[in-house]
C-alpha cells in the first residue's frame, strides 16, 4: 500500500486504534471497540448542564432524558452529520429510476446497492410471489422452533455451491451473518487473539467486540503491520484474521492471497466479507475472491488450490448484488455446525420471511449461469470513471465498482447531493460521519448495468456543472494536498477489458458533455 495512503495510529482505551487519514469507517465504529470492563461514566457534569425534565415525564431528581436526546440531535445539526432521509419510490419495472414521494417527480438513482437490479427481475419476483402462495408471509418463529423447511435448505446449499465450501448458514441480515460468527469464534476459541483491519464495518467490530477476546487493529490492507502483529504470538494460539474483500466506502480491495500467506504461516484462520462483492465479481458471481482464480473458475480446471477455497470462512449477503434480503456465512461443516449450535445471535432469531428466501435462491442460480449483468455494470463503470477523470472531478481511486466523489464537508455533501436532486432529478446519497470521518465526507455513485451511455453523460455534466458553480476541490486538488498521490491515481480496474470483452479504445471520453446537458434537461 502506496505510503501516502496508511493511516496514523493512535492509543485509545489500552489497545490500539487508528485515525486514519482518509477512507475510513470513523466513530461509530473506532468507539464500538471500547473495552467490556470499562467503568461507568460519572453523568454529574451532565446532570448540571441540564434541568430536570417535569415530573410529569420522569420524577422529580431524574436524569433528563429528553433533553439528553435534545443536545445530542443539536450536536449533529451544528457539525453538519445529522441525517436526512430521502424518501421515494422505487419503480419495479422502470429501473433504475424512482419516484419522488413529495413531488411526483422521476428520479434517476445513482446510490443503491441493488447493483444488478436483481430487486426488479422478474425470475426473483415470480420465485416470491410462487413461495408467499405455499408457504404464507412468516416462517413461523425461529430455525429452532416451526421456522426450518426445505426452502431454507435449499438455500444454504446453494450458497455453499457458489463459493465452493461444504456447508454455509443463512441469516435475516450481513450484519447479523458477521456479528453472530465472530462474536461466537471470539468468544469459544480458548484464549483467541482477533486481527481486524482498520476499516472493518461496524457488524464485523461488533461481533469482535462482543466476543471480550484480545484484538489488534492493523493498518488497513498493510500486511507488513499485519504479519509484525502476528509474529508476535506463538502458533499454537488460535487467531482469526478479519476483513473484507471489497472496501464499501473507499473502493479498495484487499490482498487476499497475501492475507492467506500469512494465515498458513502464522496459524491463523482467515474471515472474509465478501458482502459487497457478491455477484459482481467473477465468472459466477462468487466475489473478488472467486475473480481473481477468474480463468480457473470459468473452465472449472483447478491446478492447486484457489484462493477463495484458501479462505477459511465467508461472509455475504443476498441485500446488494443480489436483490433482496439476508446474510451469510459459509465454511466448513464442522464450524458451520457450531455456529448453528451456540450462537445467540442465531438461535434466537426469527427465520426470514419464506418469500425472501425464494427470491434469494433465484437470484444466486441465476448469477451463477449468467455472467451478462455484471458484465454490463462493470463495462459502464469504467465508462463513468473514465469520463470522471477526463473532467479532474474528484473520484477516490479504487479497483472496483464503486465511484467514491471526495466533497470533504458535511453541510458542502448534502448541498451537493440537494442540486442533483432538486435541479437534475439525480439521487446521490451524501455519506458523513459517523460513516467516514470528519472532512472525509462524499457520496458513493454506484453505477449499474442500466445506467446507459446517455444518463452517464447527463451526470457527469451536472457534476462538472456543480463543482464549478461551488468552486470544490477537484482530484488534482485532493492530490496536491496529499489524500492520494499520482501512482494511485493510475489504476486499473479488478475486471480486464478482456473478461468485459472490450477494446481499449471502447468507451471513448464524449467531448460534448455540456451539449448532452442542454440537450437532457430540455
Amino acid at each position: 500500500m502506496p505510503s501516502a495512503l496508511r493511516p496514523q495510529i493512535l492509543s485509545r482505551h489500552s489497545y490500539i486504534l487508528p485515525t486514519i487519514k482518509r477512507c475510513r469507517y470513523s466513530s461509530a465504529a473506532a468507539e464500538a471497540f471500547q473495552p467490556a470492563s470499562a467503568s461507568y461514566a460519572d453523568v454529574t457534569p451532565i446532570l448540571e448542564r441540564f434541568p430536570p425534565v417535569t415530573p410529569s415525564v420522569t420524577g422529580l431528581g431524574s436524569f433528563p432524558y429528553e433533553d439528553f436526546y435534545h443536545s445530542i440531535l443539536d450536536k449533529k445539526r451544528a457539525d453538519g452529520s445529522y441525517r436526512y432521509f430521502r424518501s421515494i419510490t422505487r419503480l419495479q419495472n422502470q429501473f433504475p429510476f424512482a419516484e419522488c414521494s413529495r413531488t411526483g417527480k422521476r428520479v434517476n438513482v445513482w446510490c443503491s446497492n441493488d447493483y444488478l437490479a436483481m430487486g426488479s427481475s422478474p425470475t426473483v419476483i415470480t420465485a416470491m410471489k410462487n413461495a408467499l402462495h405455499r408457504y404464507g408471509a412468516n416462517s413461523g418463529g425461529s430455525r429452532n422452533i416451526a421456522g426450518h423447511s426445505p426452502l431454507v435448505e435449499k438455500l444454504e446449499t446453494s450458497i455453499a455451491e457458489l463459493h465452493k465450501k461444504p456447508a454455509a448458514l443463512y441469516f435475516s441480515s450481513g450484519f447479523a451473518a458477521n456479528e453472530a460468527a465472530l462474536c461466537t469464534l471470539g468468544s469459544h476459541l480458548p484464549g483467541c487473539v482477533i486481527f481486524s483491519d482498520e476499516l472493518n464495518h461496524a457488524s464485523m467490530i461488533e461481533g469482535i467486540r462482543h466476543s471480550r477476546a484480545k484484538r489488534h487493529v492493523w493498518k488497513h490492507n498493510d500486511t507488513d503491520h499485519l504479519e509484525a502483529l502476528l509474529a508476535s504470538y506463538p502458533k499454537e494460539v488460535p487467531k482469526i484474521i478479519a476483513f473484507e474483500s471489497l472496501y464499501s466506502m473507499c473502493g479498495t480491495i484487499a490482498p487476499i492471497k497475501d492475507i492467506c500467506d500469512l494465515a498458513e504461516k502464522y496459524g491463523a484462520i482467515t474471515f472474509m466479507d465478501e458482502c459487497h462483492a457478491i455477484g459482481l465479481y467473477g465468472p459466477h458471481g462468487a466475489g473478488v475472491a472467486e475473480h481473481l482464480d477468474f480463468a480457473a473458475h470459468q473452465s472449472n480446471h483447478f491446478g492447486s488450490r484457489t484462493i477463495m477455497d484458501r479462505v477459511n470462512i465467508i461472509c455475504g449477503s443476498t441485500s446488494k448484488g443480489l436483490g433482496t434480503m439476508g446474510g451469510y456465512i459459509t465454511a466448513s461443516k464442522q464450524l458451520i455446525d457450531m455456529i448453528r449450535s451456540v450462537s445467540r445471535g442465531f438461535i434466537f432469531t426469527t427465520t426470514q420471511s419464506p418469500a425472501v428466501m425464494a427470491g434469494a435462491y433465484a437470484a444466486i442460480q441465476h448469477q451463477m449461469q449468467n455472467m451478462g449483468d455484471r458484465v454490463a455494470l462493470q463495462r459502464n463503470v469504467a465508462a463513468v470513471k473514465r469520463k470522471m477523470a477526463q473532467y479532474d472531478l474528484p473520484v477516490l481511486p479504487n479497483r472496483s465498482h464503486l465511484v467514491p466523489v471526495m466533497v470533504g464537508d458535511a453541510e458542502l455533501v448534502r448541498y451537493v447531493a440537494d442540486i442533483l436532486f432538486d435541479e437534475y432529478n439525480i439521487y446521490v446519497q451524501p455519506i458523513n460521519s459517523p460513516t467516514v470521518a470528519v472532512s472525509q465526507e462524499r457520496f458513493r455513485i454506484s453505477p449499474t448495468g442500466f445506467h446507459d451511455a446517455t444518463q452517464q453523460d447527463f451526470l457527469v455534466s451536472a457534476l462538472v456543472e456543480i463543482w464549478a458553480r461551488l468552486g470544490l476541490r477537484k482530484a488534482s486538488d485532493w492530490q496536491r494536498e496529499g489524500a492520494w498521490n499520482a501512482e494511485d491515481a493510475v489504476v486499473n480496474q479488478l475486471w480486464t477489458n478482456e473478461q468485459l470483452g472490450l477494446t481499449t479504445n471502447e468507451y471513448p471520453i464524449q467531448e460534448g458533455l455540456q451539449d448532452t446537458l442542454l440537450a437532457s434537461s430540455g
